[in-house]
């Protein structure tokens, strides 16, 4: 036995009493050595590890854990502190303080505007200059429209592709024959509208740099006085508006922050993994699923990767190519095979034409002298098929000794079905009674007389 310590994510972070944030334990020495000496501790019970010649193996070499740890190591991730302390508060980043950006589409223009009032009220004399700067920075929609609307009628279509050219070569970085060649294509509506998106941003920049110019006269408790009187002022939505362009949001986002913590909910999980013990349960899996996905509706259907049915999709395709080149070779085999019966018969049918003449002098019709032939065939092609079926029975048996030798499966045996047995014989005696018809109909026409006389 081996013992071991870990540490879950959530007992890194700690509560900072002065910033009221929580902050990452393993930053500094200090608390690396905290976090190790409270760690929990665990017991190796074994290593395993595949063997050198192993060609493929299914381990990864990570380290595998019980059941009961992981849910144990869950459940004190769902306990800690930092934990709830997210949870309670999913809005707020715990390790910054700052709002999440993706949960301000579901608040109000009221709740925006608490949200902004509270963090105005919460800035020293410094952040709320910065804040008075960066909200008169900001041109009303009104000054907008005017200052592009007066700009847009006084040029034509040649000046707004002029511009256009200056304004894409600086932000696009592309060659000047490939903008000429893009803005030209431009129907007069996409081009204006692309004109006046750019000039409103050249015009939201020219305010803001004029402004910050104008207010660097004033002094920082100015600045921070001219903020709380005109926080009297503000309606609620222009403090929802400046909501959106002052606070400064998260680059986390709640899920993120609960992964990093290391939270768990069992009851919600992103993904479930499901080991058949057999190829037929494996499809009544499958069945179950197809019949809930076809009443559930697109959102709730059930998307799964099935594994075992990639590579067995990936094997069959491989193996059905060597099974059609071997049917090829088989099939030739069998052609030439059909064609020598043929050829023998009919020379068998022309050295025994004296004796066919016998058979027709003596009463033989022609239907008994075809008979004869194919009767002949028949034989040939049960006797050659029972031969290959017991060369086949007696070969697999040196076959599955190599095998076992060379792959050590003991479950991986050549074997050839009674019933495959069979039909293969049916087949070979089919195959050669096909092969001798031309040759059996030949001797039947044969003329008792012309027979009689030949040597």
């Amino acid at each position: 036995m081996v013992a071991m310590e870990t540490v879950t994510n959530s007992d890194c972070y700690a509560l900072d009493e002065e910033t009221g944030m929580y902050v990452d334990l393993r930053e500094t020495d200090a608390g690396l050595k905290y976090l190790y000496d409270n760690g929990i501790s665990l017991k190796v019970s074994g290593i395993i590890r595949p063997k050198e010649d192993a060609v493929s193996t299914m381990l990864s070499g990570s380290i595998g854990y019980t059941s009961a740890l992981t849910e144990y190591i869950i459940e004190q991730s769902k306990d800690s502190a930092a934990v709830e302390a997210q949870l309670k508060d999913p809005s707020t980043d715990i390790f910054t303080g700052l709002p999440f950006q993706e949960s301000t589409a579901d608040l109000t223009d009221t709740q925006k505007e608490t949200a902004f009032r509270e963090y105005i009220s919460g800035l020293d004399e410094n952040g709320k200059a910065e804040a008075y700067v960066q909200i008169m920075s900001i041109p009303t929609q009104e000054q907008i429209d005017e200052a592009v609307s007066q700009s847009v009628e006084s040029m034509t279509r040649a000046d707004m592709e002029e511009m256009l050219y200056q304004g894409l070569s600086q932000q696009a970085g592309l060659s000047e024959s490939e903008i000429r060649e893009y803005v030209s294509a431009m129907s007069d509506n996409d081009l204006s509208k692309l004109f006046t998106q750019i000039a409103q941003e050249q015009f939201r920049t020219q305010y803001a740099a004029q402004v910050q110019e104008e207010m660097n006269s004033m002094s920082t408790q100015q600045l921070s006085a001219a903020l709380d009187m005109m926080m009297e002022r503000y309606t609620t939505e222009q403090c929802a508006s400046y909501y959106d362009e002052v606070l400064i949001f998260s680059e986390s986002s709640y899920e993120d922050n609960l992964q990093k913590l290391g939270y768990v909910d069992l009851d919600n999980p992103s993904s479930i993994n499901i080991y058949a013990s057999s190829f037929e349960n494996k499809e009544v899996i499958e069945q179950a699923i197809a019949d809930y996905n076809a009443e559930a509706d697109d959102l709730e259907q059930i998307q799964y990767t099935d594994y075992v049915g990639l590579m067995m999709s990936s094997v069959t395709s491989i193996i059905n190519a060597i099974t059609y080149v071997l049917i090829a070779f088989v099939a030739v085999s069998l052609i030439v095979s059909s064609i020598m019966i043929g050829v023998i018969t009919l020379i068998s049918v022309q050295e025994r034409t004296k004796e066919i003449g016998i058979l027709r002098a003596i009463g033989a019709s022609k239907r008994n002298v075809s008979s004869m032939f194919n009767a002949e065939t028949l034989i040939i092609g049960f006797t050659s098929g029972t031969l290959g079926v017991l060369i086949t029975y007696l070969l697999c048996i040196p076959i599955n000794m190599i095998l076992h030798h060379f792959t050590g499966i003991n479950a991986l045996n050549a074997y050839l079905p009674p019933g495959i047995a069979v039909v293969l014989i049916l087949i070979s005696m089919a195959l050669t009674l096909f092969s001798g018809i031309i040759p059996s109909r030949s001797a039947a026409k044969k003329d008792p007389v012309v027979a009689l006389r030949t040597e």
